[in-house]
């Protein structure tokens, strides 16, 4: 198996505009995101390895907060998953894999984690 490098950036909390629902669909909704992207990577990192050979934390986060439309309706929190994925995939072609996972805070009742895990592999 090659080695690979796993980036990960966690429990960022954005207010997105999803659900079905009436009661869910004229104001954003707060989900928790977290985002780990599997990248190629050199044969070894070495004290003076420069940025340019792994990929900056900030482009998951980005991804998953700024680079999300603000002013599009997501029926389905798997379709904010989806488009978070092909952000990072567009963005690097050394991403590999992405895992993004979404929590929809306003449904949990005593604090669970409702929500999904979306998988994706560069074809």
């Amino acid at each position: 198996m090659p080695d690979l490098l796993q980036l990960q950036v966690h429990d960022l909390e954005v207010e997105i505009l999803t659900g079905i629902y009436s009661e869910e669909t004229h104001l954003p909704q707060p989900l928790r995101i977290s985002v780990t992207a599997d990248l190629d990577m050199p044969e070894r990192f070495a004290p003076d390895t420069p940025l340019s050979a792994s990929k900056s934390y900030i482009d998951l986060k980005h991804a998953a907060t700024t680079g999300l439309p603000r002013d599009v309706h997501f029926t389905l929190i798997e379709g904010v998953a989806e488009h978070i994925a092909e952000t990072l995939f567009t963005g690097d072609t050394r991403v590999q894999r992405v895992e993004i996972r979404i929590v929809k805070l306003a449904i949990a009742e005593h604090n669970e984690s409702i929500g999904i895990t979306l998988v994706r592999h560069r074809r």
